[in-house]
């Protein structure tokens, strides 16, 4: 059995995803590598098939009709055989400390293994000047398994994500996660939804994934956000319903907190996207859409809607064209700091 399984989700990406495979390549019999070809209409299928020929106990190739990024997840998934399973994007690609990381993972597994690897990653631009560092280093116990009660505070720049995501295959799979097709922001559900069957982690102070921040139309960058808008109120919703958080809190409450944080930030999104779009066209769907997700969400759980709205977001709380303006500014904010624009 293969340590780790990589799955890459491709689509059209024949400029940039040689850059990103042989960054994984290099982690050698330890690794498969499974590149989902998500009905690319340029010659990502060839390159993929390439790399299948080359490396034959290594790459796997799987091609497919256009199901969005979650689908190439979804299928990363079904066809992984490794222990460990991770998700790269094709734009992105993993350090040279790649080789150390993989011997403290099976270093880890040797010692009975975990249920999620973290690591650090860098928001990497064209100009290094403006790389941005994100790491756990004052909230997690470094080189050794842990449970949630021994993590720390969670600021806001501190949650789980795809990039120092790593995560026993088996947990995936037993959660039954199944990512929504042709969505974006599907990435924060993949997070999120292993999380309560997590009991044990270990993590690497490593800068090992680079998030490349650059590429047009990036589902970050603020036009984009305020389009999508929707598609991310779409996730974020489905990750509220997706647990029974009461239960969670009773048996778990540092897990409890942690998948609340992550709800947190995830919806402050939400409501920074959705004001934004309010912003740019200048009409007020976006206010509408805003009310009816609060009223959905509190129909579903009228107890944790109201821990959640009522918590930090206090962009919420703010009446609008107030409110509106600081959702922007908060966003720009943030944006300028990690240098996502």
């Amino acid at each position: 059995m293969k340590l780790l399984t990589i799955t890459v989700p491709c689509y059209n990406s024949q400029s940039y995803m040689r850059k990103c495979l042989d960054s994984l390549i290099v982690g050698g019999e330890d690794v498969e590598i499974i590149i989902v070809n998500d009905g690319s209409k340029d010659d990502t299928g060839k390159i993929a098939d390439e790399y299948a020929k080359k490396y034959p106990t290594i790459v796997k190739v799987v091609h497919q009709e256009n199901g969005g990024h979650g689908e190439g997840i979804n299928q990363g998934i079904k066809n992984a055989t490794g222990k460990y399973f991770k998700v790269v994007d094709s734009d992105d690609w993993l350090d040279e400390s790649f080789s150390e990381v993989l011997a403290e993972l099976k270093k880890c597994d040797e010692q009975g293994g975990v249920d999620l690897f973290i690591t650090n990653y860098i928001y990497t631009h064209d100009d290094p000047k403006k790389d941005r560092f994100a790491d756990f280093s004052r909230t997690l116990p470094e080189k050794r398994i842990f449970t949630w009660e021994e993590t720390k505070f969670f600021d806001l720049r501190q949650y789980f994500t795809i990039h120092n995501s790593t995560f026993r295959t088996q947990v995936v799979k037993d959660s039954g996660l199944v990512c929504p097709k042709h969505c974006f922001y599907e990435d924060n559900y993949y997070v999120y939804t292993p999380l309560a069957y997590v009991e044990k982690m270990y993590y690497v102070n490593v800068n090992l994934y680079h998030y490349y921040i650059g590429r047009e139309g990036q589902s970050m960058a603020r036009n984009t956000l305020a389009k999508r808008y929707l598609q991310q109120m779409k996730v974020s919703t489905l990750i509220f319903k997706e647990h029974d958080l009461g239960e969670i809190e009773k048996t778990n409450k540092k897990m409890y907190k942690y998948m609340m944080h992550e709800q947190r930030i995830m919806f402050s999104a939400v409501i920074c996207a959705a004001r934004l779009n309010v912003s740019l066209t200048k009409s007020k769907q976006g206010e509408t859409d805003l009310k009816n997700m609060w009223a959905d969400l509190k129909a579903h759980d009228a107890k944790y809607y109201r821990r959640l709205k009522y918590s930090y977001l206090l962009l919420e709380l703010i009446p609008t064209p107030v409110g509106r303006y600081l959702a922007i500014f908060f966003y720009d904010l943030a944006g300028r700091i990690m240098q996502l624009n």
